[in-house]
């Protein structure tokens, strides 16, 4: 059922909806990986680690905000439950217990590159279909190459 409809045609709508709940998905985890680490990380860059993640865990939440409503806007109803993340992230897991800083930088350079990746992927599929979708994507992919980036030159 749907009380928004959507201006798309169905097979676009099929396809942006299934780029923005990927999105989202991406985006729940990655606040969740991050908050984690956040809490975890020890070392000698402890404050300068820890206040970095910050700053991933605020963008995540303004994207994924974003990103939900866009959908819902659509007549798409997005699904951040932790079951849905769980089961459909592509994010690898993080182990319990305290994490060094270096290997925190390591963790969060492999899952904001894996999420770029699939964000890429995504804006390739909405550039036809739906180019407001397609920017909104464009936006936050370029705001995770920043935190990817800086987190890179934290190990360079």
């Amino acid at each position: 059922m749907s009380v928004v409809k959507s201006s798309l045609p169905e097979q676009d709508r099929k396809t942006v909806g299934d780029a923005l709940q990927g999105a989202l998905v991406d985006l729940v985890d990655l606040s969740l990986v991050a908050k984690q680490v956040h809490w975890t990380v020890v070392g000698p860059r402890f404050r300068s680690v820890h206040l970095q993640l910050d700053e991933v865990v605020a963008s995540a939440r303004t994207h994924m905000d974003t990103v939900a409503e866009r959908a819902s806007a659509l007549g798409i109803a997005p699904d951040g439950r932790a079951e849905t993340v769980a089961k459909t992230s592509g994010i690898d897991p993080v182990g319990g217990g305290w994490n060094k800083d270096a290997d925190v930088v390591r963790i969060m350079v492999e899952a904001l590159g894996a999420v770029i990746g699939r964000m890429r992927e995504r804006i390739r599929a909405t550039d036809e279909p739906d180019p407001v979708t397609q920017d909104i994507l464009i936006e936050l992919t370029a705001d995770l190459e920043k935190h990817h980036w800086m987190f890179q030159a934290e190990n360079a």
